[in-house]
């Protein structure tokens, strides 16, 4: 039953997490960000992004200084 409540709980916040990232993302850069993306428990475990130590201040800069990340 907790396995279950943790699917649907991730279910609701990787759309939020989806609709966050690509109202941020500069749409010539790539593409857009889909829920699976962010999703631990979607269907394509390689197509997570998963957000770590290395990459942590990559999404801080992406999402308060709204310069974006320079690839």
């Amino acid at each position: 039953m907790a396995e279950g409540h943790g699917r649907d709980a991730w279910g609701r916040l990787s759309v939020l997490l989806a609709l966050t990232a690509n109202a941020h993302r500069d749409p010539k850069k790539g593409r857009a960000f889909k829920p699976t993306d962010f999703d631990p428990f979607g269907k394509e475990p390689g197509e997570v992004v998963q957000v770590n130590r290395e990459n942590i201040g990559l999404f801080k800069e992406a999402f308060t200084t709204g310069k974006g990340v320079q690839t």
